[in-house]
């Protein structure tokens, strides 16, 4: 990390994200946090620099004051971690209240209480099917090529209406797309594939079937809620990151868990503890390299004692509130029993993850049978042969080998 000095007060940072070993904490967001909780940084690509924000309080202020834009990054080569925008120039990531409250609205019925809850029975035997699968190719195996790679791809499939022969395509664009190492044209590529294939989807009239959200959203292409592009744009980012981003994570707790075996071990004679204890790991967990989708400030905006000029760039980090002091007590602690636990890790203000319930029921389904199932599951090597995936915009365990 060097510093540009631009500002005596502000000096611009070139934060290089660097990859981390397992769940290690990011020093540079560490540092910030604790020394300059305003800052400005420039990251590998893009130009010019941003703002970043890591207290709590500052990133919930960020994330739902008006005057931060999302619409407002389009056009404009902000500086990023990644070589590629990743969402489609349409999607709901790139959209202010109101446009994005109507286009999350027509995706909103897939991942009501009601629907993720019915979504539950299916993923239990899905899970059980894996871990049946698993135990008889036999012990050591790996848990990502078993459970967290093919289980988050087959409930958001599932929930898409994405057939079992198309899966391995739609695994191979999210990898790319999430992923700051694949250099820009082949990202580009895989996205404007993936695109290509929701809205061949999309196009064709809706099936009828409500369980699907791709029949969802052609009803609203119908109906005139949505254009074909604005749900093109829906259905790629909640494929994407549906699937690669639990995956990532669920395989991050159980990281997690298999390095603290007394954490495990109380959810084994605990089991109502674990809905807790799955927040407390939503918290605690490092899910991502760097930073989202950067805001644009429409108008001059006071952020504690500085002020970020209209047309600035500014960034949150919501790993930084979630280890904030002021909010979270002992904040690197693992703590199965915090019950104040109002972590920012599905983000906050009208971007909040609208599939958080599904990611939810997905980590306890997981999780749960996992240690149900095989009571003497342990890592097959130490913990430093674990591989780890390298240029990932969302952190997770390239192999997890296990044994029981």
């Amino acid at each position: 990390m060097t510093t540009e000095s631009t500002s005596m007060t502000h000096p611009v940072r070139f934060w290089d994200v660097p990859d981390l070993p397992a769940t290690d904490f990011d020093p540079l967001l560490a540092e910030l946090l604790r020394d300059e909780p305003i800052a400005r940084v420039r990251l590998p690509n893009g130009d010019g620099y941003a703002w970043l924000v890591t207290r709590y309080a500052d990133v919930r202020f960020v994330t739902s004051d008006p005057r931060f834009s999302r619409q407002a990054v389009l056009g404009r080569s902000v500086t990023r971690l990644a070589p590629h925008f990743i969402p489609l120039d349409d999607a709901v990531g790139f959209a202010d209240p109101p446009e994005h409250t109507r286009l999350r609205r027509a995706a909103a019925k897939a991942f009501s209480a009601r629907s993720v809850e019915a979504l539950r029975a299916r993923t239990r035997r899905r899970m059980h099917e894996l871990v049946d699968a698993m135990q008889r190719r036999g012990s050591p195996a790996d848990l990502m090529e078993h459970v967290h790679n093919p289980l988050p791809l087959a409930v958001v499939s599932d929930l898409m209406g994405v057939p079992e022969h198309h899966r391995p395509a739609m695994a191979e664009w999210s990898g790319v797309l999430l992923s700051a190492g694949h250099g820009r044209e082949r990202s580009e590529r895989a996205k404007a594939e993936v695109g290509a294939y929701f809205t061949a989807r999309l196009s064709q009239p809706a099936s009828g079937n409500e369980d699907e959200l791709l029949s969802l959203l052609s009803s609203a292409i119908e109906r005139g809620e949505l254009t074909l592009k604005e749900a093109v744009g829906l259905a790629v980012l909640i494929q994407v990151s549906g699937a690669h981003a639990v995956r990532n994570n669920t395989g991050n707790m159980m990281y997690a868990l298999l390095t603290h075996p007394g954490h495990m071990a109380r959810l084994r004679a605990e089991p109502g503890l674990l809905p807790q204890a799955i927040e407390e790991l939503l918290r605690w967990i490092p899910h991502r390299s760097g930073v989202g989708l950067s805001r644009i400030a429409t108008e001059d905006v006071a952020v504690g004692d500085v002020v970020i000029r209209a047309g600035e760039a500014i960034y949150a980090s919501y790993l930084t509130a979630n280890r904030d002091p002021d909010v979270f007590d002992d904040p690197e602690h693992l703590d199965f029993d915090r019950t104040f636990n109002p972590h920012v890790s599905f983000g906050h203000g009208p971007h909040h993850c609208v599939a958080s319930a599904l990611a939810r029921m997905e980590s306890q389904v997981m999780v749960s049978t996992l240690l149900d199932r095989l009571p003497r599951l342990r890592l097959a090597v130490p913990v430093g042969e674990v591989r780890w995936q390298r240029a990932a915009l969302i952190r997770g365990p390239e192999t997890l080998p296990v044994a029981w």
